[in-house]
This record gives structure tokens, C-alpha cells and sequence, in this order.
């Protein structure tokens, strides 16, 4: 068993309260939690209006599949959010 979790920060420059990043926090969460059935949740920067930080793992058989997947999950963010991806960390480990 190979877990993978990715870290996924994002830029939102038009967000100007704390209200706004929380509809596109919850928002962007439910349609990958829906999507792809793994853990995610705002892990850091939760008092900074226009970065969002988000945190997500994955349970796979294999490094590949693992890695695959969060490719997958890496695009489907860049593909449904406004803002810019501008860091992503990911690790697979064997578990």
C-alpha cells in the first residue's frame, strides 16, 4: 500500500475577505473529494485572503497509480479554479 499527498498552493487575487476564500476553499474541496474519493482540507494560510493552501491524500497499490492520480487531481484543480497554482510539493510513501 503507497500513500500519496500532495500540498497545493494557491494564488486567488480576487479574493478581498475571508468569506470569499472560504466559498472557493469549500467549493474546490467538494468537487475533488466528489471526484477522486481522498482526503482534502486548507492546511495552512487560513487568515490570508488570497492564498490558499490545500492539503490532500491518497491511498493506491501502487507508486504508479499513486503518482497517476495526482497528476490527475494537480490538472483537475488547475482546470477548475480561477487562480494559479504557484507550488505544489507531493510525496509517495510506502506504508
Amino acid at each position: 500500500m503507497f500513500i500519496g499527498t500532495l500540498k497545493v498552493k494557491i494564488h486567488t487575487p480576487w479574493v478581498h475577505s475571508l468569506k470569499e476564500k472560504r466559498m472557493v476553499v469549500k467549493s474546490m474541496c467538494a468537487k475533488v473529494r466528489n471526484k477522486f474519493n481522498v482526503s482534502i482540507a486548507e492546511i495552512e494560510e487560513q487568515d490570508i485572503h488570497q492564498i490558499t493552501v490545500l492539503g490532500l491524500t491518497l491511498v493506491a497499490g501502487d507508486t504508479s497509480h499513486a503518482d497517476s492520480m495526482m497528476d490527475t487531481i494537480i490538472n483537475f484543480i488547475e482546470g477548475n479554479t480561477e487562480g494559479e497554482l504557484i507550488h505544489v510539493d507531493r510525496e509517495i510513501i510506502q506504508a
